[in-house]
């Protein structure tokens, strides 16, 4: 029994089990129906039409089924539907650089920004882009260029309007281009300030530091930065001013382009052509937590513009919660900024000191979860507003999506991956959301752009700041209300062979969800040629030269529709096999203190150094460490952590990954933020640094790497922070913990309290061969604490299984004929099994009886039986846990067991509740195979 479970009642539940039978109601109540006309997931597919990109920014399909797309570091492509082939048709000179007064250049947002095709593009084949020309001359532009075919005229350009800008700091540029159904031109700009001065509202009205003031911008009503400005584009390159916008032409110290103000960086926008209605997603700030005197905790923002106005930035953010009049000379605070009379005072500030009221958002939603929008999550946050879908605009197109979305608003999440549809009542205003392909986490999805045919384009940013990045992609998302693709799976059982290399592929698991009759076409390619072509579901080919092959299996339903998927063969290096063996002792669980033998051997046909053909030890790394409870087991039984690295740090990198970290760092190079491996030897050999920069992380900060700002992340609790920081310090170490012997023994010594686990890993990479790539060999055995929660059974029937918050924990209230079933456990050297259980008369009414312990199944051999489980009296709060024992029958090898619950005489109800079993170690007698 574990000690912090003994001699402990049911009070420590911190639940009544009434309650938690309650709970569990809740939970399992079947939601209501989908609405009828709700299409099932199974009718979109995403279709990948080109990745590895640089940088995209924004799309615009053509009607001939070209898709045109830009590029941040200057490209224009064009995707070309016959080719199924990418084209740089053009490269327009931008800047992507800032450089401060004391000549320091950092990467800048600025770019080729925003593309968007003329209305009457079929007519008159124009195009607009808005961009940060290359030159000394710090502006961005929004120009016109006439495409012929897949050539940009670049004599046509026409400059239609300039904002000038700062090019000394980060960051905001915005860009996004989008029109009204009356031809107006609308044009999102960033605030173009730093947001790495402070995490709250950039205020800094000290001279010299006007980067660090979005009050010249944002706040400014003469100022073109932080706006959606509306225009209307004239033939001859110019532009008018249409009625309605947000300061009539003529008025003094304002600008009569501007529509909307008060944005920090609305990155996408969009205009619902039927309505008018403006809709964008702005990027908020960095501070993590409500502060007195500076402002709130930060937001990104959904919002709608029916009208003009301003919607807040600097001064409020979110459904307009003030900031601070914060003096960054003193230190001091002022009053709090008023929504319905907002006043700009700075000495930065060129327009109007009296702004328009401040408009809240449509919705809002910080780093952590929100009650009022839960379905956002919680995260990282980059807010992107999508289309609004007619129907009735494509009433000719191939693959409309269906009249469910009418109407609907599509907003999207650059960081968190996902992309919801919106409702709106029929004047506008927000009724509900719900995720659109939910199953899918999109690659930082950065537009997206309904085509003529009727199909989703999006474009996929990546992983990584200002690199190309594998996953950044051209996605075509198709709707199909009548027959659908086939669903392909492929699979090979052996990818990486010696010649000849004799592969069998599988397509079990392909589908077609109308149950059409398919066909299958396997096409072996090598160097982009065709070698072989197979006509079977399930066929095997034997590679006879050495080299890098492409399998692509082309399934076809004889409707019309073919899917395919592809794979990769490595033929001519003979992959290395390792092996751990562990003797006689048990492969499911570790004694503490007990120390077991272990022997790890690799042979390698082609790169054994030794003359039975094995590895020598010193090339092979072997690492035995402690991982405490609470982490992925099953993700690293199943091998996806690397052998070479310390699994101590494993839990911390698993949270990393988790988190938006990605997007900014990388391990061995600069991104946004500095390399992983450079932050881990700077802060080597400290012994608060852990502290300190798990704090930072959960807060947020900079100063240290240059004027990079990190934002908070309120989501994280200190302990997962310190976590994230353990693992990014370990790289210092290489990430390689020390390695062990080949052969030898390992005692297993537990911190105290604690039920975690032992990973046994070994890994090998060999040198290729016969041109073809490295091949990794690599074992991961999992020894589990003999102590096992019941509530973590992978199969159960006849038992509700509850995980209780306060303290954690996981238990099972099994009834009559119940079972719970844990798959591949091996018995070898254990005789016993503990049961911790209760038996509580009242709110369960528990009838006792016993648990058998079966082999195989649950009418398997009986090798175990438990004493009695006799009821208790009273409150199930008061109840005392009971330990019964089963003894067991020798048995050795992996077995799937099964603990079936049966009651005292044979009645039905509740027979106990079960929190841990716990496996004795004995001594091996004659063994039951």
């Amino acid at each position: 029994m574990p000690a912090f479970l003994r001699s402990r009642p049911l009070l420590w539940l911190g639940l009544p089990l009434l309650t938690a039978f309650g709970l569990a109601a809740a939970v399992f109540t079947p939601s209501a129906p989908a609405l009828p006309d709700k299409p099932e997931e199974n009718r979109f597919t995403k279709v990948i039409l080109a990745e590895k990109l640089d940088e995209p920014m924004e799309v615009a399909p053509l009607r001939d089924g070209r898709v045109l797309f830009i590029e941040r570091k200057g490209n224009i492509q064009v995707y070309d539907p016959a080719s199924q082939q990418i084209k740089t048709i053009a490269r327009i000179p931008v800047s992507t650089k800032y450089t401060d007064p004391e000549g320091k250049q950092t990467e800048a947002e600025d770019g080729l920004l925003g593309l968007a095709l003329d209305p009457r593009f079929e007519q008159n084949h124009w195009l607009y882009l808005y961009y940060s020309p290359a030159g000394d001359e710090p502006k961005n532009i929004l120009t016109r260029y006439e495409l012929r075919g897949d050539e940009l005229v670049l004599d046509s350009k026409k400059v239609l309007l300039e904002v000038p800008t700062q090019r000394e700091q980060c960051c905001h540029t915005g860009g996004s281009i989008a029109f009204d159904g009356e031809g107006n031109l609308f044009l999102s700009t960033g605030d173009n300030t730093s947001p790495r001065a402070t995490g709250y509202a950039p205020l800094d009205e000290r001279p010299g530091r006007s980067p660090w003031d979005a009050q010249k911008s944002s706040g400014n009503t003469n100022d073109l930065r932080g706006k959606i400005l509306r225009i209307h584009p004239e033939p001859d390159g110019s532009y008018t001013i249409p009625a309605g916008n947000l300061f009539p032409k003529g008025k003094k110290k304002t600008r009569p382009e501007i529509y909307t103000m008060g944005h920090r960086n609305p990155y996408r926008i969009s205009v619902d052509k039927q309505t008018g209605y403006l809709y964008w997603g702005d990027v908020g700030p960095d501070s993590g937590v409500d502060s007195v005197g500076r402002g709130p905790q930060a937001e990104d923002e959904f919002n709608q513009a029916k009208q003009p106005g301003y919607f807040g930035w600097p001064y409020f953010v979110g459904n307009n919660k003030a900031y601070w009049d914060y003096d960054f000379a003193t230190g001091q605070s002022g009053e709090q900024f008023d929504p319905a009379h907002p006043r700009n005072d700075s000495p930065n500030n060129t327009g109007l000191q009296e702004l328009p009221p401040a408009q809240p958002a449509m919705m809002w939603y910080p780093a952590t979860e929100t009650m009022l929008f839960p379905q956002f999550g919680k995260g990282g946050r980059s807010a992107m507003a999508g289309p609004v879908y007619h129907q009735k605009d494509f009433p000719n197109a191939a693959r409309p999506f269906p009249a469910y979305y009418d109407g609907k608003l599509f907003i999207y999440e650059w960081m968190r991956g996902w992309i919801m549809s919106v409702t709106l009542d029929e004047d506008g205003n927000y009724l509900r959301m719900e995720r659109f392909m939910p199953s899918y986490t999109f690659s930082n999805p950065i537009d997206l752009e309904f085509g003529p045919e009727g199909d989703l384009y999006m474009l996929e940013y990546g992983t990584g700041w200002f690199q190309g990045n594998d996953d950044a992609r051209l996605v075509r998302i198709e709707y199909n209300g009548g027959n659908r693709k086939p669903q392909v799976q492929l699979t090979a059982d052996q990818q990486v062979g010696a010649t000849p290399l004799t592969v069998h592929f599988s397509s079990e698991g392909t589908q077609d969800f109308d149950r059409d009759a398919l066909t299958y076409t396997w096409a072996i390619q090598k160097e982009g040629q065709t070698v072989k072509t197979l006509q079977e579901p399930n066929p095997t080919y034997t590679f006879a030269e050495p080299g890098v092959y492409q399998v692509v299996l082309s399934v076809a339903d004889g409707q019309g529709e073919t899917a395919t998927a592809r794979t990769e063969v490595l033929a001519g290096n003979e992959p290395p096999r390792l092996s751990i063996d562990l003797g006689s002792a048990n492969k499911s669980f570790y004694v503490p203190n007990r120390p077991f033998d272990y022997t790890v051997r690799v042979t390698d046909p082609e790169d054994g150094s030794l003359a039975d053909g094995s590895i020598a030890p010193a090339q092979v790394a072997l690492t035995i460490d402690y991982l405490k409870e609470g982490f992925d087991q099953v993700e690293v039984a199943q091998g996806h952590r690397m052998a070479d690295a310390s699994a101590q740090f494993a839990t911390g990198k698993k949270l990393m990954e988790a988190s938006d970290c990605k997007a900014c760092h990388f391990i061995d190079k600069k991104s946004v933020g500095p390399a992983y491996n450079l932050v881990a030897q700077k802060y080597a050999g400290q012994p608060d640094a852990v502290d300190r920069l798990a704090n930072k992380v959960v807060q947020g900060g900079g100063g240290v790497w240059g004027d990079a700002v990190m934002p908070a992340h309120p989501q994280l609790t200190v302990a997962d922070a310190k976590e994230i920081v353990q693992y990014i310090l370990s790289l210092e170490q290489n990430t390689t913990a020390q390695a062990l012997p080949l052969q030898g023994a390992y005692t297993p010594q537990v911190p105290a309290g604690e039920q975690g686990v032992f990973i046994i890993r070994g890994a090998y990479t060999d040198r290729g061969a016969n041109g073809v790539p490295s091949a990794k060999a690599e074992e991961v055995l999992v020894l589990r604490n003999p102590t096992v929660v019941a509530g973590t059974a992978e199969l159960s029937e006849n038992v509700m299984k509850f995980k209780l918050p306060d303290p954690p924990m996981d238990m099972a209230i099994a009834s009559t004929n119940g079972y719970l079933g844990f798959p591949q456990i091996d018995l070898t050297g254990l005789d016993q099994i503990t049961f911790m259980v209760a038996a509580p008369t009242e709110q369960v009414s528990a009838l006792g009886g016993k648990i058998e312990v079966r082999r195989d199944s649950v009418t398997g051999p009986l090798i175990g039986e438990s004493a009695a489980i006799v009821p208790t009296e009273g409150p199930a709060m008061q109840a005392q846990p009971q330990m019964v024992t089963a003894n067991l029958k020798p048995t050795t090898g992996l077995h799937d067991l099964y603990y079936v619950f049966k009651s005292a005489n044979g009645e039905n109800g509740v027979v106990c509740i079960l929190f841990t079993l716990t496996y004795q170690p004995g001594e091996v007698a004659t063994v039951e195979k």
